[in-house]
């Protein structure tokens, strides 16, 4: 999946969801451009760390942004942050997305970019802070949400686990910047696999797009764009 097959389209979409009137294969496409302001109907999440961790030391952080120096201050993105004090710090974004036929199969295709300042060959505590953070994003029917369990926050979704992939998400890869400074760069990433999702009775599927680390300290990214694109399972 090229970034200007994608973008050939999402001038088109102009971030709502829209039919394909050039394909003999129909398919529908949601768009979203942080970078400009948009997105509000987005949500963030954090999940897979205790309870018995002091929260103000996760330092969870969310929402609409500037984008970072070097790159365009009069741009946006949405950012997410938090310090991974257990190992395995999953955060994510997600939406609904409607006006699909219910209980019904969709191929889907993501394309991601995002502002990452995360070095090649960088290494860190727990692992490297590019190569074990890995991007992952999925859709289902039932919405995406942190819950309770014991004395853990987890994630409602079979998400898989660090490199490891789930059922309901799959990884589009690590994010690291091809710099070897630790200076925000914008990355994109995309479906190397097919993945298939299932819309619920009423016709919904909830995208999410998040991190999983196995890296033991701050991570800070700013989401600028998020396309995926659904075609009927034959």
């Amino acid at each position: 999946m090229k970034l200007t097959k994608w973008l050939c389209v999402w001038f088109l979409a102009a971030g709502i969801m829209s039919c394909s009137k050039e394909s003999s294969t129909p398919f529908l496409l949601m768009s979203t451009d942080f970078t400009k302001g948009v997105g509000q109907e987005w949500k963030a999440g954090f999940a897979e760390y205790s309870t018995e961790t002091d929260t103000s030391s996760i330092q969870m952080r969310s929402g609409a942004r500037k984008l970072p120096a070097p790159l365009d201050p009069t741009k946006s993105g949405f950012m997410l942050s938090a310090y991974n004090r257990s190992d395995d710090m999953f955060m994510y974004i997600y939406q609904r997305v409607s006006n699909f036929a219910p209980n019904t199969k969709y191929n889907v295709e993501f394309f991601v970019e995002l502002a990452s300042n995360a070095a090649e060959g960088s290494v860190g505590v727990g692992g490297s802070p590019a190569y074990s953070v890995y991007l992952k994003a999925g859709a289902t029917g039932t919405e995406p949400v942190t819950k309770l369990e014991g004395t853990q926050y987890v994630f409602n979704l079979d998400k898989g686990n660090q490199a490891n992939e789930g059922k309901d998400m799959i990884i589009l890869g690590d994010i690291a910047t091809k710099s070897t400074d630790p200076v925000y760069k914008l990355i994109q990433r995309s479906n190397t696999k097919s993945f298939q999702a299932t819309s619920n009775a009423k016709g919904e599927l909830f995208l999410v797009v998040g991190t999983d680390s196995g890296y033991e300290g701050l991570t800070t990214l700013y989401y600028s764009i998020i396309q995926v694109r659904f075609t009927p399972a034959q």
